[in-house]
């Protein structure tokens, strides 16, 4: 039966992989070297020619990347890898936690180890390439070494208290480990901006002047008490521009790139925030977290039902049976399942987004948020054709001509 898994594991990582490239291939194909009609407002003949470059390379990079990882996971699940690894730490401790807590911490070493380089050449080469790339090496190794702290400080707890629960049994064992992991999400959500966000990059309130003032005029407008706006030195790492909600209550925050502040005016910047705004006024940030959190009990329940089989263990070559090398055989059978689910939230963050334009349509300026997005796309060289079976799997946002469609028709119905 354990090689009967074994080969489902195998199928569904080369199914994964292959479903991955052929969606990559309808999208390169579907690719225009030349200008359409439709995007002559948008580009013009010399930036379209580079967005065009841009997303080339990209997809090349993609595919050596995504070659790399498929190829060295199938060596490693023909070799065995995972019960080497698991056999050598149980020669210095019995102890379950202490081996998840090695396991997972060789394996996230060396994923880090030969993910750098691929991570130094996308920043380094590619972003630099087409003018996006404002990290210096000095804020790379300092990003890498201050993500390693934060694995340390927070992931360790967490997974020693996860394999904890696991290791007592019960029937309840995936409820225990869901009511600790959704706090833990839940006071992360609220305290994200102020305990994590710092350690990275800056963040200034917005000062006083024309565009704070148009901000809080319609924020009185649309009935949305708003505090704290917030700029954030994205400049730092790249020339993308972008802007963001987080937070409830009190915590609540709208976070506006200083790249974004440079690229659009004070109308396309209060209608960029007319949306984000949308997004709280239609309970999207509250949908979003229950259902991440419905999803969580379901994955832990499956999980549940499945560590405790040792077959699991045994498929990898693993005669012992135990949590950790459980969850790998798992993650890789969960992960082929989570893709649909993964597609059915890309099909309702588009419908969510859709619905925060007509909100700014609505309350504020459709144009204004046309023209903001129309820069948008420019200045980050994004692909104006993708193919539409590429977007149903991978796009948590419409294409941006489609987003203009409807915000046209959504201005016209007023």
């Amino acid at each position: 039966m354990e090689k009967l898994i074994f080969y489902i594991i195998i199928t569904l990582v080369v199914f994964d992989f292959l479903t991955t490239q052929f969606l990559q291939y309808l999208n390169d194909s579907y690719r225009r070297k030349e200008l359409p009609d439709e995007g002559k407002d948008i580009y013009d003949a010399e930036e379209y020619a580079r967005s065009q470059d841009y997303e080339k390379d990209k997809s090349r990079f993609s595919l050596l990347t995504e070659s790399f990882s498929f190829i060295l996971i199938l060596a490693v699940l023909f070799l065995q890898g995972f019960a080497f690894l698991d056999f050598y730490i149980r020669q210095y401790t019995d102890n379950q936690i202490y081996i998840a807590l090695i396991f997972f911490a060789v394996i996230g070493l060396m994923a880090d180890i030969l993910s750098t380089p691929f991570a130094v050449y996308s920043t380094f080469v590619i972003e630099a390439k087409y003018g996006f790339n404002k990290t210096t090496p000095k804020t790379f190794i300092f990003d890498k070494l201050k993500g390693l702290l934060l694995t340390v400080l927070i992931g360790i707890p967490l997974l020693s208290f996860i394999v904890w629960i696991f290791e007592m049994g019960g029937d309840a064992t995936w409820l225990y480990a869901w009511g600790g992991l959704a706090l833990f999400v839940t006071f992360f959500t609220f305290f994200y901006s102020t305990l994590i966000v710092p350690l990275f990059n800056k963040q200034t309130p917005l000062p006083e002047g024309e565009l704070r003032n148009a901000i809080q005029d319609f924020s009185d407008k649309v009935g949305f008490k708003l505090k704290n706006i917030y700029v954030i030195n994205g400049s730092k790492r790249s020339a993308k521009a972008n802007a963001y909600f987080s937070g409830f209550g009190a915590k609540k925050r709208i976070v506006l790139y200083d790249t974004l502040l440079e690229q659009l005016n004070t109308e396309e910047l209060v209608a960029v925030l007319a949306h984000e705004i949308g997004h709280y006024k239609k309970k999207h940030v509250i949908k979003n977290m229950v259902i991440s959190l419905l999803e969580m009990g379901l994955m832990l329940y499956v999980l549940y039902v499945f560590v405790k089989n040792p077959l699991l263990s045994q498929a990898l070559g693993v005669s012992t049976p135990s949590f950790h090398v459980g969850v790998i055989a798992f993650g890789i059978l969960y992960g082929f399942f989570s893709t649909f689910l993964g597609v059915a939230m890309n099909v309702y963050s588009r419908y969510n987004e859709y619905e925060a334009d007509r909100f700014a349509v609505v309350n504020y300026n459709a144009e204004a948020l046309v023209n903001g997005l129309k820069k948008l796309t420019v200045k980050n060289l994004s692909n104006l054709n993708p193919h539409p079976w590429y977007v149903f799997v991978n796009y948590s946002h419409p294409p941006l001509l489609q987003r203009i469609k409807a915000m046209r028709e959504a201005s016209n119905s007023k």
